[in-house]
Order: structure tokens, then C-alpha cells, then sequence
């Protein structure tokens, strides 16, 4: 089963995405969890690498190594005989894009990769983002300062609507937006 969960810097991807990784291993089925930007590639080290740079040029090239990394994934994970396969960031890193370029892109991703119907946008306002992002990082990215948090949050929920995504308000708890995604599963 391919799934996705995605969402806002700091809207808590990760954390679901291993709290259901150790649900799943427990129950005795395999789980291949693929982060996004990954490290494992030129892409995805690359991507990560302008994300933490400044300007017009670093935008581009952060989105483009991106979604590379995330073509990576796919060739090489989505399609190997697992119970589950989770990505962490998908498609709603064209979110990141400039608009209109945003939906354009994609549009154009979303004809080629694959979907799901458990693919979940975890939705955090980006007061709560920026919250976390200072509790728990040393280090910002270009797109983690509130007015980007903001712009970025609007595009992704266009494009949510648009792919028809599952969205869970990820401010409440980390159990409650967990329990939630559990239930979710449990009735597919």
C-alpha cells in the first residue's frame, strides 16, 4: 500500500510517518519510509543544500533537486514489495514553486507519479509551524520564516483541494493528529 503524508515545515510528517512505520512493523507487516529531501542521493543532499541558501536562483534550484529526489524515490522504492511504502513530501513540494508555476508543476507531476487514496496533507497554521520550528531547530531554511509559512500554507491547500488529499488539523497533539490518521486507515 503506497501512502504519503505531507504538509508544512514543522507540521509533524516525520514524526506520523515513523509513529506508523512502528505501528505497522508491530503488527508484522514491512514498511519502506522514504524522506524527502533525502540523503541517500546527489538530489536530494543538493536540495537540502538550497534550501538552507538565499535568493531567487536557490528557490529553483531547492524545488527542482526536489522533486528529482522524489522521482528518484519512486523508480527505485515505490514499486518494491512491501506491506507499505510511506513518503514523507510528495507532491506539495511544488507548493514552494512561485505561483502560478506552483499548479503548473503540479499538474504536470501529479499526470506521471503515483497516487493514492492515503495520501494525507497535515495541516498546521503557520503561527504553530513557526512555534515549532524555533523550539526545535538551530537552523532555518529559506522557506521557514512566518511570512513564507503563510504564502506557502495557501498554495498547499489549493493544491490539497485540487489532488484531493485527506487534511488533519496538525495542531492538536501528536497522539490526536496520530489516533486520527490510524482511524482514517482503518476504515479503507
Amino acid at each position: 500500500m503506497f501512502m504519503v503524508i505531507d504538509g508544512l515545515d514543522a507540521s509533524g510528517k516525520s514524526t506520523q510517518a515513523l509513529q506508523l512505520s512502528k505501528f505497522f512493523t508491530a503488527e508484522g507487516k514491512t514498511v519502506c519510509l522514504r524522506f524527502h529531501p533525502s540523503d541517500d542521493n546527489l538530489f536530494g543532499v543538493k536540495a537540502s543544500q538550497f534550501l538552507r541558501s538565499r535568493g531567487r536562483s536557490a528557490h529553483f534550484a531547492s524545488a527542482l533537486f526536489y522533486m528529482a529526489d522524489v522521482i528518484h524515490s519512486i523508480l527505485l522504492y515505490a514499486w518494491q514489495n512491501y506491506d507499505y511504502v510511506i513518503f514523507v513530501r510528495y507532491l506539495m513540494g511544488t507548493a514552494y514553486l512561485p505561483s502560478p508555476l506552483h499548479i503548473i508543476a503540479y499538474n504536470f507531476f501529479a499526470l506521471f507519479v503515483p497516487k493514492s487514496s492515503l495520501m494525507f496533507f497535515l495541516d498546521t497554521s503557520p503561527s504553530e509551524a513557526y512555534r515549532r520550528i524555533h523550539q526545535t531547530r538551530k537552523n532555518q531554511e529559506m522557506f521557514e520564516s512566518l511570512n513564507e509559512l503563510r504564502k506557502v500554507r495557501v498554495k498547499a491547500l489549493s493544491l490539497a483541494l485540487i489532488g484531493k488529499w485527506t487534511i488533519i488539523d496538525a495542531n492538536k497533539s501528536t497522539e490526536e493528529v496520530g489516533r486520527g490518521i490510524r482511524k482514517l486507515l482503518a476504515m479503507r
